[in-house]
């Protein structure tokens, strides 16, 4: 990897990974990793309802799993008609903010291929940032209002993705790195999730110091929950090249390593906190080191070396739990820890591309090299305008 300070202009082509190209014409192996990568992501799905099942009452369990049913029926619907055009949106009238086009998406022979193959992965990163909030709306919501909200939170999610991985997205013009969604899947739905859970304020005897709730009735729901995200996770990170032809493949065997290893110093300093605050092995430190060790990594996993995965995985489960802690201190009743995990370790995500990242040479990934890699503050100064901007979108939206 070249370690020399990059002059080239911000990736705003249509060579860069996750990009429009100008004619569509995905090879079948591209094709097929994609596709293959997003039933991987759709997995995700099962995760979430097994991590949120066993993190709230048993009687709530089944409201539990057809709000997250919901994420894709309505969400995956959304998507469909509007969500997919005003992201990747191509008619004359697509902007930096936004895409236009494409609405109720379909595609002719000669382009199917390309559109329905990244159709499908999007909607899978689209139903999974609702599905994050669905955790810390948990025991608290009505389920009529929650389906409306699917399909609200679905377009809230669309600008920033265009933002972030159009070619004419103003983040991305400006050389912005997101390999994964850091930004609009986990910053996007963990700053939603936050707004959602003080609106809606604490499940009842949450915070009563006499009876107070319990806040894990099934910790295996919870842990078979853990396994299945981080299996869907390796789908996510490394079917986000887009494809394995070229020098595709390559960034999707680093983008491997770099998820494995950041989950694997995340987990690890998990229980080593639980133990060391705790004497005891506790389940939601285990799952908050694990997971925020995964949203940490994810915006920079197809660059990253296996050391940088690990540190960057260990810090990021610091923050998670830090970021519980601070949590359970202000009385914020968030039953899976969606705040903790995607907001604060998705920002974490954000900033380490700034100080680790590094010119691509191989796809374009990213035009800028990191302070580590000498390029200066460019490249981290646009990481936090990423970070500020897409929690501002978020909360007034």
């Amino acid at each position: 990897m070249n370690e020399t300070f990059g002059t080239t202009a911000p990736c705003n082509g249509t060579d860069c990974p996750g990009s429009s190209p100008p004619d569509h014409n995905t090879g079948s192996d591209d094709a097929t990793w994609i596709l293959t990568s997003a039933f991987i992501t759709f997995t995700m799905q099962s995760g979430f309802g097994l991590l949120e099942s066993g993190s709230v009452s048993t009687k709530n369990e089944v409201n539990i799993m057809v709000k997250n049913a919901s994420d894709v029926l309505f969400g995956g619907l959304t998507y469909w008609i509007f969500g997919y055009a005003f992201s990747f949106g191509e008619s004359p009238m697509s902007n930096s903010f936004c895409g236009i086009g494409q609405f109720f998406v379909d595609a002719d022979e000669a382009n199917m291929g390309w559109i329905f193959s990244r159709f499908f992965f999007q909607m899978s990163f689209a139903t999974t940032a609702t599905t994050i909030v669905s955790g810390a709306m948990a025991e608290r919501t009505n389920l009529m209002a929650y389906i409306l909200f699917c399909m609200l939170n679905t377009l809230i999610f669309c600008f920033p993705a265009h933002w972030v991985w159009d070619s004419r997205g103003w983040l991305r013009k400006l050389g912005s790195v997101d390999i994964a969604g850091a930004g609009p899947v986990h910053l996007v739905g963990g700053t939603v999730s936050l707004v959602a859970t003080l609106m809606l304020g604490p499940r009842y005897r949450r915070f009563d110091k006499k009876d107070p709730l319990k806040t894990m009735a099934c910790p295996t729901n919870a842990l078979l929950g853990m396994f299945m995200l981080w299996w869907g996770w390796l789908g996510f990170n490394c079917g986000s090249t887009f494809g394995i032809t070229g020098g595709k493949w390559k960034l999707s065997a680093r983008s491997a390593v770099a998820t494995i290893t950041s989950s694997m110093a995340g987990g690890i300093v998990g229980l080593l906190l639980s133990y060391t605050t705790t004497r005891m092995f506790e389940i939601p430190y285990l799952l908050n080191g694990v997971l925020g060790s995964l949203v940490s990594v994810t915006g920079i996993c197809a660059l990253a070396h296996p050391w940088e995965g690990l540190f960057i995985g260990a810090v990021g489960a610091l923050i998670a739990c830090g970021s519980t802690e601070l949590l359970e201190r202000w009385q914020i009743d968030d039953p899976v820890g969606a705040v903790p995990v995607h907001f604060s370790c998705a920002v974490w995500s954000l900033i380490s591309i700034g100080i680790f990242g590094r010119i691509d040479t191989l796809e374009n990934a990213s035009q800028f090299n990191g302070l580590i890699a000498g390029g200066g503050f460019y490249l981290l100064g646009i990481q936090v305008l990423a970070v500020a901007s897409q929690i501002i979108w978020a909360i007034t939206t």
